[in-house]
């Protein structure tokens, strides 16, 4: 699932493939804007900011977000791609690559000083130059009642936690995903581990938080409803917990390793 490390990940292979070179290429295959051409144009950054990416052209940015089934591929030239063209977004090419966005959930074209528009409502982000513990830490103690598990979604606090880093950081924790914030513990102690985790996986093609890296063993509990957790043997449970932007995702937890107050494990 994409989430901070994947974006950034992406950033970075179309950095090396694009920036600092000229666009023979540019096909947008969404409506809104089939008609930008940018060919002759020269890629002056590719940036990620939490989910969502920004690649800087003359005087306009091209604004990419993943959402779910997104993904970015680099190809030389001539070579097959490895989806079916029909789920391509966006083109982008030179004389050597072409950089294709498959699936992508949002493509536009931006003037580079509305680029507030797209990204200016997020929190610091984690992977970042602009990664700001302290003020991370205070977003989170913003809403005091609001359970961790929604909080830790929303990208106004902090850029770049998804769905599956959420189960892990509340795992981690030991706390329940629908325990209030104030009750959650140290907002700082979560922005450590949560800033922790994405820096230690911004690399990794498979994400990690067990530390184990053998096959199936890198999650503690993502995923993996009724099987026992790696922990205690409780088997993991899920459940729906709403999010600012979308009111039903998927949290897992074990409920002995995360207790709820009246709940008794399976």
């Amino acid at each position: 699932m994409p989430e901070g490390d994947t974006v950034f990940r992406a950033a970075g292979r179309l950095r090396a493939a694009l920036e600092g070179k000229v666009l023979t290429e540019t096909d947008f295959r969404v409506p809104r804007f089939a008609t930008a051409d940018f060919t002759g144009c020269r890629v002056d950054e590719v940036v990620s900011r939490g989910k969502h990416l920004l690649i800087r052209v003359g005087e306009a940015s091209i604004h990419a977000h993943l959402k779910m089934e997104g993904e970015w591929h680099v190809y030389e030239r001539g070579t097959r791609w490895r989806k079916p063209g029909y789920k391509a977004r966006l083109v982008l090419g030179t004389e050597d690559v072409q950089a294709v966005g498959f699936e992508l959930g949002i493509v536009e074209v931006l003037a580079r000083d509305r680029e507030d528009e797209a990204v200016g409502h997020l929190g610091p982000d984690l992977l970042g130059l602009d990664w700001d513990p302290e003020r991370a830490a205070a977003n989170l103690a913003r809403e005091p009642g609001r359970p961790i598990g929604v909080a830790l979604l929303d990208q106004r606090v902090m850029a770049g936690i998804g769905n599956v880093y959420r189960s892990e950081l509340c795992f981690l924790r030991g706390v329940d995903p629908w325990t209030p914030v104030a009750q959650a513990g140290d907002p700082a102690a979560w922005v450590d581990l949560a800033h922790r985790l994405l820096v230690a996986n911004r690399d990794r093609a498979t994400r990690i938080t067990t530390g184990d890296r053998r096959p199936g063993r890198n999650l503690w509990v993502y995923g993996r409803r009724g099987k026992p957790c790696r922990r205690c043997t409780t088997p993991v449970r899920s459940g729906e917990i709403g999010t600012v932007t979308d009111p039903e995702r998927v949290v897992y937890r074990c409920p002995r390793c995360q207790p709820r107050a009246g709940e008794r494990p399976a």
